[in-house]
């Protein structure tokens, strides 16, 4: 009797996918492509982080919290399947935070099939 061979091990559970390949459905200067999205973020970067963190499911303080935007973009990265380190999320937020809250909102926008 033989035993079989294993070539393949199984991999551990992620969030949507395990193998990040995509990439954001628009970039990060691309704010007019949403002008909604784009005006909100210029009169009010906060109102717009509520929104946005309101849109995904979480709670609107989490725009207020350190580091709240930061961990909104990872797990946004890993349920989409988007490519990126927590490193860079960290990056992203905190020297582009205007721009980067703009392309979560209009991730999310695009993914609902809001625009």
């Amino acid at each position: 009797m033989s035993n079989p061979v294993i070539t393949h091990q199984p991999g551990a559970g992620s969030y949507g996918t395990n193998v990040q390949t995509g990439k954001w459905s628009t970039g990060l200067c691309s704010c007019c492509s949403d002008i909604l999205v784009c005006a909100l973020g210029f009169i009010c970067p906060i109102a717009l982080s509520c929104y946005t963190a309101d849109k995904y499911g979480e709670n609107v303080c989490l725009a207020c919290v350190p580091g709240g935007m930061t961990a909104m973009r990872t797990h946004m990265r890993l349920t989409y399947g988007i490519q990126g380190t927590i490193c860079n999320d960290a990056l992203m937020t905190c020297c582009c935070g205007f721009l980067e809250t703009c392309r979560m909102a209009r991730e999310i926008r695009i993914r609902n099939g809001d625009v």
